[in-house]
């Protein structure tokens, strides 16, 4: 019989549901209010790579802090403080100041709200659903599909279509969605939670989790998956706008279909996400998926015209939103819960150092040579962090790993919880 997903859950949804349309909008708005204002490549990789640097920086030692934190309170402060951040480049849109130093100062600060939103998220889940891995895969199914079809089917032609009536509708928009995620995170249930070690320092515990991914292979693979992957795809996404409008011949609204594409296959992924991991297994499904993202770049790069393109867009989407089902399920399966936010952090951390670079790196090719370049080298990225990782993530060391994480017989996960947080 089918385990039913607690009630607690469904908030949990509602809020990053609504949150998610909030980011799409901006998603879209962000990159077409940065092309206002210049047409320079490298100007927009600063907006780009500004909202990835929170990670590089205080990545590891914000997990630290979050496996420290009251793991819901810090989900919806973070929200609340990033309603109000997104007041600053609203008024500066409608009284007409708005600039890309402040577009990417806004950026880095979201971005920084996001690293403890989504890792105390992570950690929180698991502690919610007692760590059953089938109703994490669920779980992340469900979230993922919202997230991709509230951020990425809707969010893009809304921000596009908010844009026309101001500048500053599109991020007042975001600023609301931020504001209700916010009330519906502060009345979910409150969880049992690993307790800090005693008097053991910050940095100390941001090394014990960093060290744990480091030194197993499997979540390292895990982990370098979405490192690689972000080097492929900031280099897309930095020169996507102008590459649509360039070499595809689209405007605002074009361009955000061409991302509903792209955010249609990522829900039909994370839709299938569950069936691939049990006809395939989870190793190999992973592997597939990322094979399909690194040849739907490579025929994005290639595309005759717009509707190539946003069928090639649509194929890549599937292949991420199935992957962001697998993987984070099966980190949080085998993960123990007092490190599951350093862990987490870590992992994403590592993706997020990369995608500077990826970010720079798309500029600096569509610069020198062409707007197809990046994507030729993208895709090449991504097909050679395939063959890296496919070892690493074989399904005989997934099937090792969720066997070990499994409790004793006749164990409660809560009491597993509680063994940790004394041990410390």
């Amino acid at each position: 019989m089918t385990t039913k997903l607690p009630t607690g859950f469904g908030r949990l949804w509602t809020a990053q549901t609504v949150s998610s349309l909030g980011d799409g909008v901006t998603h879209a708005a962000l990159p077409l209010l940065a092309v206002t204002l210049t047409r320079d490549p490298m100007a927009l990789a600063v907006v780009t790579a500004a909202g990835t640097l929170p990670w590089l920086l205080f990545g590891v030692l914000g997990g630290a802090l979050v496996d420290r934190w009251d793991r819901r309170r810090t989900m919806w402060v973070t929200d609340a403080a990033r309603a109000v951040l997104l007041a600053v480049p609203a008024a500066a849109a409608a009284l007409d100041v708005l600039s890309i130093p402040l577009l990417a100062a806004s950026a880095f600060l979201l971005a920084l709200g996001g690293l403890f939103f989504d890792t105390a998220a992570t950690a929180y889940l698991p502690d919610l659903l007692r760590r059953d891995p089938a109703l994490l895969q669920r779980a992340n199914a469900r979230l993922r599909g919202a997230q991709t079809a509230a951020s990425g089917f809707a969010g893009p032609p809304a921000g596009s279509a908010l844009l026309a009536l101001g500048r500053s509708v599109p991020l007042l928009a975001d600023a609301v969605s931020f504001a209700l995620s916010a009330l519906l995170v502060r009345s979910l249930p409150a969880v049992p939670r690993p307790a800090a070690g005693a008097r053991e320092s910050l940095l100390r515990q941001a090394r014990a989790g960093a060290a744990y991914v480091f030194k197993d292979r499997l979540l390292l693979g895990l982990a370098l998956r979405p490192a690689v992957g972000n080097v492929a795809f900031l280099a897309v996404e930095t020169i996507l706008a102008l590459f649509a409008h360039e070499r595809l011949g689209v405007g605002a609204l074009g361009f955000g279909l061409l991302l509903t594409a792209e955010a249609a296959g990522g829900l039909l992924g994370a839709g299938i996400a569950a069936f691939l991991g049990r006809r395939l297994g989870t190793g190999t499904a992973l592997t597939c998926t990322a094979t399909i993202e690194g040849l739907a770049i490579l025929g994005l790069a290639s595309a005759p015209d717009a509707y190539a393109a946003g069928l090639a867009l649509a194929v890549c989407g599937a292949g991420m939103g199935a992957t962001m089902v697998l993987g984070p399920s099966l980190r949080q399966a085998i993960v123990p819960a007092h490190l599951m936010g350093r862990v987490a952090s870590t992992s994403r951390m590592l993706a997020m150092c990369a995608a500077p670079f990826g970010a720079f790196l798309g500029g600096w090719l569509a610069t020198t040579y062409d707007l197809r370049t990046p994507l030729y080298a993208a895709a090449g990225l991504l097909l050679a962090m395939t063959a890296v990782t496919a070892t690493m993530t074989s399904n005989r060391r997934v099937e090792a790993a969720l066997r070990a994480a499994r409790p004793p017989a006749g164990q409660d996960p809560a009491e597993e919880l509680a063994v940790h947080t004394a041990s410390g």
